[in-house]
């Protein structure tokens, strides 16, 4: 088992400390950067567009997932509210960023006039390889961890850490374990984001039946799956009436994304359709070509009276 507790901080500059969780957000965000660059240069898209875009979906995705994770661990922050807004920060709620960055996307990109629906697409891996890097910030704040375990990858909570759920006992040392060891959920987020990066690059360039905003609805199914399954493992999260309300969002958004696909797949979908919501009049991938009307035969050229 592992039982190395790793410090929240990587290194600090005179009175400023930089946390291990900041370090692992930004490298996620540049490694995000170049993916969906490389894929909205596949698409054709104009990537000149993507630096003022990026910082203004980054923001709002930031100021989103902050409010989700303060709501989440409401508890943590009514009795401190200058912590919501103050470093270090300790969380930030996936399904808040995507809600915010979403709309700031859809906003920005039909500011630009921008097909949206393609540019989801290009982005969609790369927000899952935003989550397979960022999630190691929670391993440095030893946090989104599961029941204790005996996996050999079970990993050691400090007292410090630990959830009222699974709390050290009275009078023990903060920085003590007990020898105990925990689900590492932050890891398997990893993996799940990892491989579902992989899984939607091969699709984007093996698949011929994909349509703009398959990918982005394959997001929302793979991501959703893997919250669904981890959620019920975590304890003192956000709930609703008893269930988990991440696992809500996640059956939701799987359902949806599932019901959406199915209809822009269904039988005779693509011949039926005239154009993508992006470009209207412009042939859904998979259509038949359209027949264009023949032109008009020249008049006959009048026989010339004088012989």
């Amino acid at each position: 088992m592992i039982n190395w507790t790793p410090e929240p901080i990587a290194f600090a500059i005179g009175p400023l400390a930089v946390h291990w969780y900041g370090v692992m957000y930004a490298i996620g965000l540049a490694a995000t950067y170049l993916v969906v660059e490389r894929e909205a240069l596949r698409r054709g898209l104009d990537t000149t567009l993507l630096v003022n875009g990026f910082i203004v979906i980054a923001f709002a995705a930031l100021v989103g997932g902050r409010a989700y994770h303060v709501i989440d661990q409401w508890a943590v922050y009514k009795d401190d509210l200058v912590a919501i807004v103050l470093p270090p920060y300790s969380g930030l709620g996936v399904y808040g960023g995507i809600a915010t960055g979403f709309v700031a996307g859809i906003l920005y990109v039909r500011w630009k006039r921008q097909p949206f629906l393609t540019w989801a697409d290009a982005a969609a891996p790369g927000l899952l390889v935003m989550q397979a890097i960022a999630r190691w910030g929670n391993f440095f704040n030893q946090e989104l961890y599961g029941p204790p375990t005996t996996l050999p990858w079970g990993i050691a909570i400090q007292c410090a850490n630990r959830t009222e759920t699974w709390a050290c006992p009275a009078g023990s040392d903060p920085a003590a374990t007990l020898g105990q060891h925990f689900v590492p959920l932050f890891l398997y987020e990893s993996i799940s984001g990892l491989v579902g990066a992989i899984v939607l690059l091969l699709l984007a360039r093996r698949a011929r039946s994909l349509r703009p905003g398959d990918l982005a609805l394959l997001f929302f199914v793979w991501y959703g799956t893997t919250r669904f399954l981890l959620e019920p493992l975590r304890s003192n999260n956000w709930t609703f009436d008893g269930l988990p309300t991440a696992s809500i969002i996640s059956a939701l958004a799987v359902a949806g994304a599932i019901v959406l696909l199915a209809w822009r797949h269904r039988p005779g979908a693509a011949a039926n359709d005239q154009g993508t919501p992006d470009r209207p009049g412009t042939p859904s991938p998979g259509a038949p070509p359209v027949a264009m009307p023949p032109l008009p035969e020249p008049a006959p050229e009048p026989l010339d009276p004088s012989g």
